[in-house]
C-alpha cells in the first residue's frame, strides 16, 4: 500500500450556483477557484464565497475568465498578453477587494476555460500571465494543467505552481481534456470518477477516454461546481482523498 500524495480537492464556484450548492461544495473541499466578473460572478457571490471560505477554512483563490458571459468565457479566445495580463489584475484584483473584508488573501489564481487552455498553448500569453500573478499578487499560487506549459515556465519565473488532476472531466491520450463539445467529455457517475481516481493514485497514470493510460502529476483535483451531482461527487472524492492509503 503507497499512502496518499498530499492532495487538495478545488472547485469553481461563485459561477451561478444556487447558494445551497455553494455552501454544500465548501463543506468538502480545500480551495475554492471563485468566479470574480470574466466569464461569471459578481460582488454579491464573490462576498458570499469569501464568507464560506473563512467558515469553513478553505483556501480562496480567484477564477478569472474571459469577459463573454453568453458563452461563459468557454468558447476559444486568443487575447493579446495585454489583454489577458488585464483580464487578471481587474478579477483577481476585484475579489482581492471583497476577500479583505472577511480578513482573507488570495492563496491562487487559477484561470477559467478558453483562457486555461489559451495560456497553455501560447507562450507569450503563459509569460504575460505568470508575470502578472508575480508582480500584482505576490506569493500566490498558480494552478495549471498537469504537466503544461504554465506549470513548467511559472517555476522558471520563480511563482509557485500546482498541477491540476480534474475529477469530473475524460481526458485525451495525451494528457489533453476532451473539448466540452463532446457528449462524454464530463463525467458524472460517481463510481466512474472515484474509480479511476484510486487508479492513478496506485499507478500515477490516468485512464484516458480509449482506455489507454497518461502519466500525469498531481497536487491539486478539481471539480466544478456547475457539474450535474457536484456534491455527491466531491463527498465521494472527500472519503477517497481522507482514506489515508490504498
Amino acid at each position: 500500500m503507497r499512502p496518499l500524495p498530499n492532495l487538495d480537492i478545488n472547485c469553481d464556484l461563485g459561477e451561478g450556483e444556487a447558494p445551497a450548492r455553494t455552501r454544500a461544495l465548501m463543506r468538502l473541499i480545500d480551495s475554492a477557484n471563485v468566479a470574480c466578473g470574466g466569464h461569471a460572478g459578481e460582488l454579491a457571490s464573490m462576498a458570499r464565497c469569501a464568507r464560506l471560505a473563512r467558515e469553513f477554512d478553505v483556501r480562496l483563490g480567484a477564477h478569472p475568465g474571459a469577459p463573454d458571459r453568453n458563452k461563459f468565457g468557454r468558447m476559444e479566445t486568443r487575447p493579446s498578453p495585454a489583454e489577458l495580463a488585464l483580464w487578471v489584475v481587474q478579477q483577481a484584483g476585484a475579489l482581492a477587494h471583497v476577500a479583505a473584508r472577511f480578513e482573507l488573501t488570495l492563496h491562487h489564481i487559477k484561470l477559467h476555460g478558453a483562457l486555461y487552455h489559451a495560456s497553455e498553448a501560447d507562450e507569450a500569453l503563459a509569460r504575460a500571465y505568470i508575470g502578472t500573478v508575480r508582480d500584482h499578487f505576490p506569493g500566490t499560487v498558480i494552478y495549471s494543467l498537469s504537466g503544461g506549459r504554465v506549470a513548467r515556465m511559472a517555476r522558471k519565473m520563480g511563482v509557485e505552481a500546482r498541477e491540476e488532476l480534474f475529477a469530473d472531466r475524460a481526458y485525451r491520450p495525451d494528457g489533453r481534456l476532451v473539448p466540452r463539445s463532446e457528449a462524454h467529455a464530463v463525467m458524472t457517475h460517481g463510481e466512474a470518477v472515484t474509480s479511476r481516481l484510486r487508479h492513478w493514485l496506485v499507478h500515477g497514470r490516468m485512464i484516458a477516454d480509449d482506455g489507454s493510460e497518461v502519466t500525469l502529476r498531481g497536487h491539486t483535483l478539481c471539480i466544478h461546481g456547475d457539474t450535474d451531482h457536484s456534491v455527491a461527487l466531491a463527498r465521494a472524492l472527500r472519503k477517497v482523498v481522507e482514506r489515508g492509503t490504498l
